[in-house]
């Protein structure tokens, strides 16, 4: 019964590639299975857009007041500019940070994967045309929420970019 219930209730997925067999989640990506470097999965997920969210309604708070009926547009502005410019320049949000996340490129290869994961060299910068599209993606919720076999969401996936674990 769990089984049936899994598949509706996951959402729907997007298969691998011909010849991909994958161990665990992540693999092809270079990413290991467990700890820090590996693929987050969705509550954490949920948790950090939760802190964001939060943090942006405070500051849109502070910028119409509380009773404005332009409070959900600036705090939709609020938290998509600061998801911009945060992981442009330190490769997490507030949000993620907090809950132990950071965003990843993964479009260059497992090779260099493996050796961030390790800590052996320093990641690549996400860049701000990554970090726009991603969060733009996001404002549409709908690829927030279809994942691929790896369990990135679409936003991920059009912008070469995954959430990995930072402990």
């Amino acid at each position: 019964m769990g089984r049936v219930t899994g598949s509706w209730l996951s959402g729907p997925q997007i298969g691998p590639a011909d010849g991909v067999e994958n161990d665990h989640r992540g693999q092809d990506l270079g990413l290991p299975a467990s700890g820090p470097g590996s693929l987050a999965t969705g509550w954490p997920r949920v948790a950090g857009l939760l802190v964001d969210w939060l943090i942006a309604g405070g500051l849109a708070m502070l910028f119409v007041g509380f009773g404005s009926p332009h409070l959900g547009t600036t705090q939709l502005g609020t938290w998509f500019v600061i998801g911009i410019f945060a992981v442009t320049l330190f490769g997490f949000t507030p949000g993620q940070l907090v809950i132990g996340m950071r965003v990843a490129r993964v479009d260059f290869g497992a090779d260099r994967n493996t050796a961030e994961a390790t800590g052996k060299e320093s990641p690549a910068a996400v860049g701000i045309v990554r970090a726009f599209f991603r969060q733009l993606l996001m404002v549409f919720l709908v690829p927030a929420l279809i994942n691929d076999y790896n369990g990135r969401a679409l936003h991920d996936r059009a912008t070469g970019t995954a959430l990995v674990r930072t402990r």
